[in-house]
């Protein structure tokens, strides 16, 4: 990759890009959780001493650009990612190790793909981190409202071995993706940094489904 002021003026480029694109979704995808995201990586690859900080910051940034549920459809999300790294100008090495992070990342249902660099590592962990928690929390029912699902449906069973279909598609609500998916991000991290990074996030997240669940109950 070339100098550092060239690069530092493709990042500022792609900052510009990502506000435009997603700065105020609704749905817990917006600029502030890609900043985290970028953020968390960067603490991650200084925790692990590992990894090219600048291709994970760019694929941080980009990760959600291409994203299907957030696209009209998955090849609608590969173009806009594919013009836009065109667009900047970036050699084939990086926009081949970019999109290898940002296609290979994804939960897909707890289904997803053996990840090719310590980069992906990395970027998947940051982005994981921001799924749980407070802020996890937060989001997750930003999501479920957008997607039309019930905060909490009792007698919806807890979905296990997805296919991707069915974790896009299937009928759930937002409580049951905290056992479907959240709650399973801890034990999926692949750093050491990140796993102690998640380790509040994830207790403070049981204590609220405790919490939540004495207060349905009328405990």
């Amino acid at each position: 990759m070339k100098g550092s002021a060239v690069v530092e003026k493709v990042i500022a480029e792609i900052e510009r890009y990502v506000k435009k694109e997603m700065g105020e979704d609704p749905t817990g995808h917006d600029w502030h959780h890609v900043d985290r995201v970028r953020k968390n990586a960067l603490i991650i690859a200084d925790g692990e001493a590992a990894g090219d900080r600048n291709i994970i910051e760019m694929a941080a940034l980009l990760h959600d650009i291409p994203d299907e549920k957030l696209n009209d459809s998955a090849e609608a999300g590969r173009r806009k990612l594919d013009g836009f790294l065109e667009s900047l100008g970036l050699d084939e090495t990086s926009k081949q190790k970019i999109n290898d992070i940002v296609y290979s990342i994804s939960f897909k249902g707890g289904n997803g793909e053996t990840l090719p660099s310590i980069e992906a590592k990395i970027v998947q962990d940051a982005d994981r981190l921001d799924a749980i928690g407070a802020i996890g929390i937060a989001r997750a029912f930003a999501f479920g409202g957008k997607k039309g699902q019930q905060i909490h449906a009792p007698n919806l069973g807890i979905r296990e071995n997805m296919t991707l279909d069915e974790y896009r598609n299937g009928k759930s609500s937002s409580i049951n993706h905290f056992y479907e998916k959240l709650l399973k991000l801890k034990g999926l991290m692949n750093t050491e940094t990140a796993i102690k990074m998640a380790e509040e996030r994830q207790v403070f997240m049981k204590a609220f489904l405790t919490q939540f669940e004495r207060e349905w109950d009328c405990l």
